[in-house]
């Protein structure tokens, strides 16, 4: 399993928190996610066997929440 922390700048409401954990949440593979309004952080955890951070990352840029650089 592997895990990433990272920034996700857009994030501004709960709307977004709610959005995201959704999005991610569908992929098979996910193992969890939690997004936080206030850091702007989103923490996702994934078997390594269904996903790569590659495909979160695409899937983030296509609903409009790219992770920072």
């Amino acid at each position: 399993m592997s895990t990433k922390v990272f920034r996700v700048p857009s994030i501004s409401c709960g709307h977004c928190v709610k959005t995201i954990e959704r999005e991610l949440g569908e992929l098979e593979g996910i193992v969890s996610v939690r997004a936080d309004e206030q850091s702007r952080r989103v923490t996702v955890d994934w078997e390594d066997s269904s996903l790569d951070w590659e495909q979160i990352e695409a899937l983030l840029k296509e609903i409009q929440y790219p992770p920072a650089a």
